[in-house]
């Protein structure tokens, strides 16, 4: 990272939010008029915890354990090859590093940002349309009020349906 390079942090999923936000990053972020910076794009994924269930009576076993992890860690290369890849579509001269952590995305991209003492944060939004107050607990909502090192970028994909353009 260099002496005047920025450290900006984009969380990345399967989603295609995530996708725009990591496109919006790239060109909004590290466009030509930031060549002179020795910028760094630290793409964060975050392996969901396998759920935990107990009180039913019967124990999960090591096999099911190792093949949910399995899946997970499958999950996670595919995930940062496609955002990777989206890099090096932009420009093959960005510094991309890559980290998978496990946790609650909310926690995970929150204690990362804060950890690393990153310049940006970028999340995806996902457009939850009307039902949008019933999860306010949404990930990008929980970073915009939790971290505190940073400014925290929320990129919302543009709609395409034209109906919905003025909502």
């Amino acid at each position: 990272m260099g002496e005047n390079g920025r450290k900006i942090l984009v969380a990345v999923d399967d989603g295609e939010e995530s996708s725009y936000a990591l496109s919006w990053c790239i060109q909004n972020l590290l466009s030509d008029n930031h060549q002179n910076y020795k910028d760094t794009l630290i793409l964060l994924f975050a392996k969901r915890p396998l759920p935990v269930y107990s009180g039913i009576g019967h124990d999960i076993s090591p096999t099911v354990i190792a093949s949910g992890e399995k899946y997970a860690n499958e999950v996670a290369e595919k995930v940062m090859g496609k955002a990777t890849q989206i890099c090096k579509d932009f420009n093959d001269q960005i510094t991309v590093e890559t980290m998978a952590e496990h946790g609650d995305p909310r926690d995970v991209i929150c204690d990362v940002a804060e950890r690393l003492k990153v310049d940006f944060l970028v999340v995806g939004s996902r457009d939850y349309g009307p039902l949008k107050r019933v999860f306010p607990n949404s990930v990008s909502n929980h970073c915009a009020k939790n971290v505190r090192c940073c400014p925290v970028l929320i990129v919302k994909k543009p709609n395409s349906n034209s109906d919905n353009a003025h909502h």
